[in-house]
């Protein structure tokens, strides 16, 4: 019996940096939001993700962006706001196929906790109650943004 050795190329996935690439953090009402401050403020997020190409076929940026806006829910007051663009940079050596899923799915869910990191410290600092931002769904996410684009084409 003769045995087949066929190795199949193993996919590749680096992240050659991570980096802030945009920041902006407000608290316009200092000190007096906390001294109204009764309840947890209520708390709306926005994400968005890019991804685009290098002069090298294989490495790519991904730019994980977020925006926090908590309110306080006594008299609608701005607690703080929140801007963040975190972005890494990523050798991606994978079927052409599974290069949009893993630009927009996998990265991100890689990237997203240094980004929470930074959102997450920089409240802190600004002596803010902590926050601890939940898991994001990327992948559901990127279903949504596909049935979108499916949508518009019909």
């Amino acid at each position: 019996m003769t045995e087949n050795n066929q190795k199949t190329p193993l996919s590749t996935v680096q992240i050659n940096a991570q980096y802030i690439k945009d920041f902006s953090f407000e608290a316009p009402n200092m000190p007096f939001s906390l001294l109204e401050l009764k309840s947890a403020p209520e708390i709306n997020i926005n994400i968005d993700l890019n991804a685009g190409k290098t002069q090298n076929e294989k490495v790519f940026t991904v730019d994980l962006a977020l925006r926090l806006n908590a309110k306080t829910k006594e008299n609608d007051k701005t607690l703080f706001l929140c801007e963040l663009v975190y972005g890494a940079l990523v050798t991606l050596d994978v079927p052409e196929a599974s290069r949009e899923p893993m630009l927009m799915v996998e990265i991100p869910h890689l990237i997203f906790p240094y980004a929470r990191a930074v959102i997450a410290n920089t409240i802190r600092e600004a002596g803010l109650p902590s926050l601890q931002i939940s898991p994001i769904d990327f992948a559901g996410l990127y279903r949504a943004k596909l049935a979108e684009k499916e949508k518009a084409k019909a």
